[in-house]
């Protein structure tokens, strides 16, 4: 066995333990105490179930979210900083959050509505926001040459964030009180999902990201070198762009589809994982994933017992932990 494998099946380990702990935990904790065994006794039906109702239907589906969108989240912030060879670089850096809060306010607006099933339109027009972004920074970058320029990414992602918060103003104006307090909401971040029909839907995206993300590790690593010296090496920078850019993208278009632009974990749980393991991507990437996971259930679960009853948007606890953080990496960096 190689060092690198034996590093990283620690790694694996030594996140994962306490990251199966934190999310396992999760569910049993919070305002109201719960029975587990009483919960998972199936002798007596769910609706006559108190405990099964609180597990299953409120608990237990707000946890596997936070923990499959703060690992998309942890893992495309990984592979943005790569790319873009910016430590600062986050997964909504590009206008992916924008595009994807401005087709949830439109839906949220104007009640769009699906034609079959129970599926909110919610999600679905968020993640479609989140593509068409993800469309017209790519069409830039690509416009006046063959290859992918990050820096022209960087620059369509600052200006399509404020044009589309623009937009996100302007549709704004045409809601209504309940409308405008369901999309702030929203905006903040929020894992309060209703069931575990966003998740299933979010789970095939999220798996075929993570697909792309496994093959990606050794181009970022020479990719941080820069594009000259990666291409001296065999790889063909050209294509790992491509790979790193849409699969990030498509991670986190099916994160903010889910939970909503939750803010910073790409960026924190990143440059944390980088403290403890280095900067390898082989291990970086997927301890980021296993611990963002782990992070964003934390959170989530503070946000849920901190004020009760009450529950905080899961977002502003991360904005809270993710400011101080963020200036502390800008003013060392």
């Amino acid at each position: 066995m190689t060092a690198i494998r034996r590093r990283l099946i620690v790694t694996i380990v030594a996140f994962g333990l306490p990251a199966l702990v934190v999310i396992g935990g999760a569910p049993l904790v919070g305002s109201t105490s719960i029975d587990l065994w009483r919960a998972l006794d199936r002798s007596v039906p769910i609706s006559e179930n108190v405990d099964a109702q609180i597990f299953f239907i409120a608990r237990l589906p707000r946890t596997l979210a936070g923990a499959l969108v703060g690992a998309t989240l942890a893992a495309a912030g990984v592979v943005f900083q790569g790319l873009l060879r910016n430590p600062l670089a986050t997964p909504f850096t590009l206008g992916i959050s924008s595009g994807a809060a401005l087709g949830a306010m439109l839906a949220i607006t104007f009640d769009w509505t699906i034609g079959f099933g129970s599926v909110s339109a919610v999600p679905i027009a968020s993640f479609a926001g989140s593509i068409g972004a993800v469309a017209i920074v790519y069409a830039l970058s690509v416009a006046r040459q063959r290859g992918l320029s990050t820096g022209v990414l960087l620059l369509a992602g600052v200006t399509l964030n404020a044009f589309f918060s623009a937009l996100i103003l302007f549709v704004q104006y045409f809601a209504d009180f309940a409308e405008t307090f369901r999309t702030l909401r929203w905006l903040m971040g929020d894992l309060d999902v209703s069931g575990f029909q966003p998740i299933v839907l979010a789970l095939p995206l999220a798996a075929a990201a993570f697909g792309l993300f496994a093959t990606l590790p050794r181009a970022l690593n020479l990719l941080s070198l820069g594009p000259d010296s990666a291409g001296a090496r065999g790889i063909d920078v050209t294509h790992a762009q491509r790979t790193a850019f849409f699969s990030a993208s498509l991670a986190t278009g099916a994160a903010v589809s889910v939970g909503g632009p939750i803010g910073f974990i790409g960026i924190i749980v990143p440059h944390l994982v980088r403290l403890l393991v280095g900067s390898d991507h082989r291990l970086v990437l997927p301890a980021s994933a296993i611990f963002g996971a782990a992070f964003l259930v934390a959170c989530d679960t503070l946000a849920r017992t901190v004020i009760a009853p009450v529950e905080l948007p899961v977002g502003v606890i991360t904005a809270l932990l993710g400011g101080p953080f963020f200036l502390w990496l800008l003013v060392r960096r």
